[in-house]
């Protein structure tokens, strides 16, 4: 019973945890309206770390596919042939090992209807849980000049690792849909 109320209370910490925290900055200097068409800036995706347990072409491709509908959707185009395109993008996958204490009481009394008291002694156990974070970032860099006018990102709590390529699509397209939620800067959310 006891260690039952660990998980479930463990289960709902991470569950209250698994928001995604969507973070944006940018150049206010520049005009966003001005860029119209993107390309890809090599190497498209890097991770962090270079594990190839994260690393791989299947990967790369869901954040491509993401990144390039999402871009798409807010009017960007995929810039054709040798044309210098306004935006360059790099996107990044980060995957960190993370660590929470939590701390369940136990115990303790109840007041009965005449004002007694009973009940056993009160305690209360603290834990480590470990959990694995993966942060999808997105660069875009002006194509005249290369510097970078506006970053994004969005974390999301791995509850199963390693997700199955289901898990791993929707949780893809989900974080890069929230990343560029954020694009272009002043955008109704």
């Amino acid at each position: 019973m006891l260690r039952s109320l660990v998980v479930l209370s463990l289960a709902l910490l991470l569950g209250a945890c698994s928001s995604n925290n969507v973070q944006q900055d940018f150049d206010a200097s520049r005009d966003f309206a001005g860029y119209r068409t993107w390309a890809w800036q090599e190497p498209a995706l890097q991770y962090r770390p270079d594990d190839p347990r994260i690393k791989s072409d299947l990967t790369e491709q869901r954040i491509r596919q993401a990144v390039e509908q999402q871009l798409d959707q807010r009017g960007l185009r995929l810039a054709q042939g040798n044309a210098r395109a306004d935006l360059k993008v790099r996107a990044y996958l980060i995957v960190e090992q993370r660590q929470q204490q939590i701390t369940t009481n136990y115990g303790g009394g109840w007041g009965g209807y005449w004002g007694g008291y009973w009940g056993g002694p009160m305690y209360n156990e603290t834990r480590n849980v470990d959990y694995k974070v993966a942060t999808i970032q997105v660069d875009m860099f002006d194509g005249r000049d290369d510097k970078l006018v506006w970053r994004g990102s969005a974390e999301q709590i791995m509850n199963r690792y390693p997700p199955s390529p289901q898990e791993r699509n929707q949780a893809i397209q989900k974080t890069v849909d929230q990343v560029l939620s954020q694009y272009p800067p002043g955008r109704a959310k």
